[in-house]
């Protein structure tokens, strides 16, 4: 790719004709005309049940939308409109509304633990299912799904990025298998706490280990630090994410137990709180072996990996920390640094490693990345690298600007 797309094409838009809440979708019903529009994901076999009998509906598409009976779906085809109902069988919707939050994802561990999580079920189907090579009426629904989770997660930041711009989203990226209470888990935590007190959304692979850490930091954003401090040591008696039960049941035990933070003014804006409650995370179902990580203020949580992945990219503008990890760490550095060097998502920020003996002599990435930087078509980038072995120093790097 020897130059950038034009900006149209990766910028988030707005699209008017999308109805996605019942209030939106009441109003519009009110002017007697849906037509041309695109209604997503609602229920509407749900009191009022809404009579579209002289409404009219040329062109409208209803997408995952539930009725009252199958005739009132025949009718509106019979009548111009588009209709893909929700696929039956399926334990997840194929045109979510909105993102998810962890109380969605841990819904049904109380009665059945880990296996009867939703998370577990939609992971387990998704493996009877194919995985990643789905038969083609899961490929659809999975498509439909991943389409929902791009809208919801469009609408979520929009406000976000309003207030604060695109150079205020920070990725966190690290290894999974850190374990809870270890040194890297405590620096994660510690970076994430820093940054979301400083109005920067923090944005996670959404996995455990370093990323939980992160978002956990985020999530006790409002509290004092030696609260954050008793927090990682609750859950560093359940430090293996292999121990599927346990680990989820420490999760919830701190979510609970930090579940109405201390009232501190509001700075980020209106409908923004989220952000100071756990920032962001981005999961995927390909690693759905993995524990949920809990402790996001919304989670995107998609099955392609390869959507997912860019979409962490996309959005942390405003630079990326990598602690130490392996393969899957090295492939998102280098993944990130092809968007930089040819400026695919627009300007980036800081590239902050932490552990700087592990990045020069372990994997001496640094090696790699300065010359490569150094020779971007939008001149010198190479001073954007920083290697600290300091927390504070990385959130000063991050925070110098946006």
């Amino acid at each position: 790719m020897p130059t950038p797309p034009p900006a149209d094409v990766i910028a988030p838009h707005t699209h008017p004709d999308e109805i996605e809440t019942r209030a939106a979708f009441d109003r519009r019903l009110a002017t007697g005309s849906l037509a041309g529009l695109t209604v997503q994901g609602l229920r509407l076999d749900l009191d009022p049940v809404p009579d579209l009998t002289a409404t009219d509906v040329a062109g409208t598409l209803f997408v995952g939308c539930r009725f009252a009976n199958r005739e009132v779906g025949a009718d509106l085809v019979r009548r111009g409109a588009n209709v893909v109902p929700p696929f039956s069988g399926l334990p997840y919707p194929t045109q979510p509304s909105h993102l998810y939050t962890p109380e969605d994802l841990a819904a049904g561990f109380a009665e059945g633990g880990f296996a009867g999580m939703y998370d577990t079920r939609v992971y387990t189907h998704f493996r009877e299912h194919g995985g990643a090579l789905p038969d083609v009426r899961e490929a659809l629904g999975q498509r439909l799904h991943d389409h929902g989770v791009d809208n919801a997660l469009a609408d979520a930041t929009r406000a976000w990025l309003a207030t604060h711009g695109p150079q205020s989203v920070v990725g966190v990226m690290g290894g999974h298998a850190v374990p809870r209470g270890s040194v890297p888990y405590r620096m994660a935590a510690v970076l994430g706490w820093e940054l979301a007190r400083a109005d920067r959304l923090v944005v996670t692979g959404g996995g455990p280990g370093v990323m939980e850490a992160a978002n956990l930091g985020a999530f006790l954003a409002a509290w004092p630090a030696d609260e954050l401090n008793t927090a990682i040591d609750l859950l560093a008696a359940a430090p293996d994410f292999t121990d599927h039960d346990r680990y989820t049941a420490a999760a919830l035990a701190v979510r609970e137990r930090y579940a109405t933070p201390p009232a501190v003014p509001q700075q980020r804006g209106p409908g923004l709180d989220w952000a100071r409650s756990g920032g962001l995370a981005i999961p995927t179902w390909l690693y759905g072996h993995e524990p949920a990580n809990l402790f996001a203020g919304k989670i995107a949580k998609y099955f392609s990996n390869a959507i997912r992945e860019d979409t962490i990219l996309r959005l942390a503008r405003g630079g990326i920390v990598f602690a130490p990890g392996r393969a899957g760490t090295v492939q998102e550095v280098f993944q990130a640094a092809t968007k930089t060097y040819y400026g695919t998502d627009g300007a980036s920020g800081a590239y902050v490693f932490l552990d700087r003996a592990y990045w020069t002599r372990e994997l001496p990435v640094e090696s790699l990345l300065r010359p490569l930087f150094a020779a971007s078509p939008f001149g010198d980038l190479s001073t954007t690298v920083h290697l600290t072995d300091d927390v504070r120093e990385a959130v000063r790097v991050l925070t110098a600007t946006a």
